[in-house]
């Protein structure tokens, strides 16, 4: 996806970001000099974006990847806007029909009408044959 005459690149991203660097069978090589990091353009070369935390709106993290010619003369630039999605399996474990991410009843189990805990149902049944 590189442009014509692109020989290196260099990758800036913002905070909710982490970005990767990884070389098909070697390690990664070290840097050229000048302003920012920057790698060779090599077949194989993945970039690998992460983000730890959700989103606090649509769009708010961006990746920027840089295209280099010869010599370090900028040829072009490609972007994308991430949206990090929370994704949580959670419990009502004092099931009063409220989902509470602090309820000191998730560590425990108890049978009953006032019991508490997590209760998981288990399709067990074999669907096909």
């Amino acid at each position: 996806a590189a442009p014509a005459g692109a020989v290196a690149f260099g990758v800036k991203h913002t905070e909710g970001v982490s970005v990767d660097v990884l070389f098909r069978g070697r390690a990664e090589p070290e840097a050229e000099s000048g302003a920012g990091t920057r790698w060779p353009l090599d077949e194989g070369t993945v970039l690998r974006f992460s983000m730890s935390r959700a989103s606090s709106e649509v769009n708010d993290n961006k990746v920027t990847v840089s295209f280099y010619a010869d010599g370090g003369k900028p040829i072009n630039q490609a972007g994308v806007f991430l949206t990090g999605v929370g994704i949580s399996l959670d419990v009502d474990a004092d099931r009063d029909g409220v989902v509470e991410k602090n309820s000191p009843n998730k560590a425990s189990w108890a049978w009953g009408p006032e019991g508490h805990g997590a209760i998981l149902l288990v399709s067990c049944d074999k669907e096909f044959p």
